[in-house]
């Protein structure tokens, strides 16, 4: 059985060839924002975690090029790395892109190398000569893991292929970026939503979303799901109409990390949507300063290396959940924990 099949048996322990179809998945790390370039030790403090699965949610190369040769060098820099290539060899890797593996910072659907660079990602990323990825626009992709009642649902979104452009004014701290209140103005595109539908009524407890943008945060200048508010509003809406419970937000793109939670009945929001973001593996963020967001969990926010993990204990009565935030030394930085019922239509 190929690892990134439709529906995938974890955890898969590829090195010893083992699958163990019947045991759930208790623990998800994930990262994003990696420069190919540059020291990686965060990577040795993951690998002591013994991660079961590792979802790479954007900038996993700073291509920011035109030239496809460009590009497949800068991942080839990147597998070329110790700490990565045993990481690789360790567990599966799910990934999605942003901007800058994409291919141009802040970019969109009028990227003109897009159909390349999705080639590229999905040659890069081992996608089998089967996958919908390489057969369709965009590199969304999902995946059900685990037995019946512990089932976990990965959802891979493309924020990039498809969206249209972005709205711009006077900068804020975060940028340069204000909502724009069209509803014509596309994030995912009509073929992805529909897709999406489809994948919101599979049957899974919980359903981790990974949107390389924030999706929760307020807009302050950055690139967020709140500068497109008729497609952040369709996500809340799809949501509630396909009875999809379970689902939590998971983000990068910030270098700093950050735990954002929109209410239940906020914008018609079914049940408390929680995003998580986990940025950079490699990168602190220099100013240090986050944006105004008043969907923050806690005030805190972190701006060194870092890496997110969702724990579930299933164990626990009716299961359990637990977002965490590490630092390069494996300390939590950022946690927070709720009952999984918590999140049912």
């Amino acid at each position: 059985m190929n690892s990134f099949s439709r529906q995938i048996a974890f955890p898969i322990l590829l090195a010893m060839g083992l699958a163990l179809e019947a045991a759930p998945i208790t623990r998800i790390h994930f990262g994003s924002c990696i420069k190919q370039d540059q020291p990686m030790p965060i990577l040795q403090t993951l690998l002591k975690e013994r991660p079961a699965l590792f979802l790479m949610i954007g900038d996993n190369i700073y291509a920011d090029t035109e030239d496809m040769n460009v590009m497949r060098a800068k991942y080839a820099k990147l597998n070329a790395d110790p700490g990565f290539s045993l990481l690789r060899a360790t567990c599966p890797i799910l990934a999605t892109w942003d901007d800058h593996d994409f291919g141009v910072n802040d970019g969109g659907a009028d990227y003109p190398k897009k159909k390349e660079a999705q080639k590229i990602f999905s040659d890069f990323w081992g996608d089998p000569l089967s996958s919908p990825r390489r057969k369709r626009e965009g590199i969304f992709d999902a995946h059900i893991i685990g037995p019946k009642w512990r089932r976990v649902q990965i959802i891979l979104l493309d924020t990039r292929y498809f969206r249209g452009p972005l709205k711009t004014g006077p900068r804020r701290v975060g940028g340069p970026y204000y909502p724009n209140h069209d509803p014509a103005v596309p994030m995912l595109g009509e073929a992805q939503w529909k897709w999406l539908e489809v994948q919101l009524r599979q049957p899974a407890e919980l359903r981790l979303i990974a949107s390389s943008i924030q999706f929760i945060a307020a807009a302050a200048g950055q690139e967020t799901w709140s500068n497109l508010p008729a497609e952040r509003q369709r996500m809340i809406d799809l949501i509630a109409k396909t009875k999809a419970n379970g689902v939590v937000f998971l983000s990068g793109d910030r270098h700093w990390a950050d735990l954002s939670q929109l209410k239940k009945g906020e914008n018609g929001a079914p049940y408390p949507l929680y995003d998580l973001t986990s940025s950079s593996l490699n990168q602190p963020h220099k100013r240090g300063t986050p944006t105004d967001n008043q969907y923050r969990v806690v005030e805190k926010t972190y701006h060194q290396v870092n890496y997110g993990v969702v724990e579930i204990d299933w164990a626990a009565r009716g299961a359990n959940v637990r977002l965490v935030v590490k630092d390069i030394a494996g300390e939590e930085r950022i946690a927070h924990d709720f009952p999984l019922k918590r999140l049912r239509n």
